[in-house]
């Protein structure tokens, strides 16, 4: 016959399934991923590109001078002025002669300025960009980038509708 279970003698040991050093060394060391994370965020710091965006400064405008303000016209007659044209369909115009590309855009501007001998010996100094109501701003903003490239002293920036262009 089969005997009772017996309850285990008082000199024989337990059975243990962990021991304490073994449950301290299957604990996983943070200590290298710390380290690693921190190696990471310093190469990305380092090799960040931050780049200052250029800003044009405009002036607020004065209410004295709002009488003394001339037309179009007159700027547009006026020698001191670089008369650049935008279209409807985004075509840029720098006087008579337009400017498919950006690269075109700055050499004609960059004529255009240093003519008659640049603005010190009486060439022109300001920019005047005549822009339809229907172009886009990025083309706007490309040709006043240019002109500030090019190192005009005074870019202004007039809207008029299909009607009123050339």
């Amino acid at each position: 016959m089969t005997q009772p279970f017996a309850p285990p003698a008082d000199d024989t040991q337990p059975v243990r399934f962990h021991d304490a050093d073994q449950r301290e060394a299957d604990e996983l060391d943070m200590t290298p991923m710390v380290d690693v994370t921190f190696l990471l965020l310093i190469f990305f710091m380092v090799t960040a590109a931050f780049s200052l965006q250029k800003s044009i400064e405009i002036p607020a405008p004065d209410p004295e001078q709002a009488e003394q303000a001339r037309t179009i016209q007159q700027i547009e007659d006026d020698t001191d002025y670089v008369v650049v044209q935008v279209d409807q369909d985004n075509t840029i115009w720098v006087g008579e002669s337009e400017a498919p590309s950006e690269q075109d855009l700055l050499v004609k501007l960059r004529a255009a300025r240093f003519a008659g001998g640049g603005p010190r010996h009486g060439g022109p100094s300001k920019l005047l960009v005549l822009a339809d109501t229907g172009c886009r701003h990025e083309t706007v903003v490309r040709v006043l980038d240019a002109g500030n490239a090019v190192g005009f002293e005074s870019l202004r920036l007039a809207t008029v509708d299909e009607d009123d262009f050339w």
